[in-house]
């Protein structure tokens, strides 16, 4: 038999052990574990759309609001060079060397300080760099690009969150349908089994 077959043969077994017939082996738990992963299905073909839509929505929030604070906290200005940077070195920036520098803050407070720039770069280079109101490098504020994928990010987490929430609420149901049927089994073993092993 290959593999197949054996696939669809468990596929099969799988389906047979799911159906709502009046099969008399079938007990009320079955039926209900049956009607339990419809349930879910469901919940999950509806609720994770839903949770995805209001996570993004509420990540979007978040990340405009953010990308409005740096834009408003943060300004471009002109840092001259004051000297050649010496060798290079792998730092917060990245590949490059350190040297100092000035430039003016956003509220006219001149500031000397230390400037990651790229190597080979001589004494008195005019370097565009970003700066809080009173001069302190920063980073670049938030893009709209960078406010597209945390939307994204934040809509695939609650697609996530509701499968995962969904999915613990199928195992402690199906834990306790368990609990039921082995209760039940021990219960009419309880009856059938001193009958099968009384001996003449």
């Amino acid at each position: 038999m290959g593999s197949g077959q054996r696939k669809t043969t468990r596929t099969g077994r799988l389906l047979r052990g799911r159906r709502l017939d009046r099969n008399p082996l079938r007990r009320a738990s079955d039926r209900a574990e049956t009607l339990l992963l419809i349930a879910l299905l469901v919940a999950f073909l509806v609720g994770a759309p839903l949770a995805a839509l209001a996570a993004g929505a509420w990540a979007h929030t978040l990340a405009q609001r953010a990308e409005s604070a740096q834009a408003a906290s943060r300004s471009q200005v002109t840092a001259r060079v004051l000297a050649a940077p010496g060798a290079s070195t792998i730092g917060t920036w990245g590949m490059g060397s350190v040297t100092k520098a000035r430039w003016t803050a956003p509220d006219g407070k001149v500031v000397t300080g230390e400037l990651p720039v790229g190597v080979g770069t001589r004494a008195g280079t005019l370097v565009r760099v970003w700066t809080t109101a009173d001069g302190q490098l920063t980073a670049h504020p938030m893009a709209d690009s960078q406010v597209g994928q945390l939307t994204e990010l934040g809509a695939a987490a609650g697609a996530a969150a509701a499968a995962t929430a969904l999915a613990v609420a199928g195992v402690l149901a199906r834990w306790s349908l368990d609990k039921r049927r082995m209760a039940a089994w021990d219960e009419d073993w309880q009856a059938t089994g001193p009958r099968w092993t009384t001996r003449a």
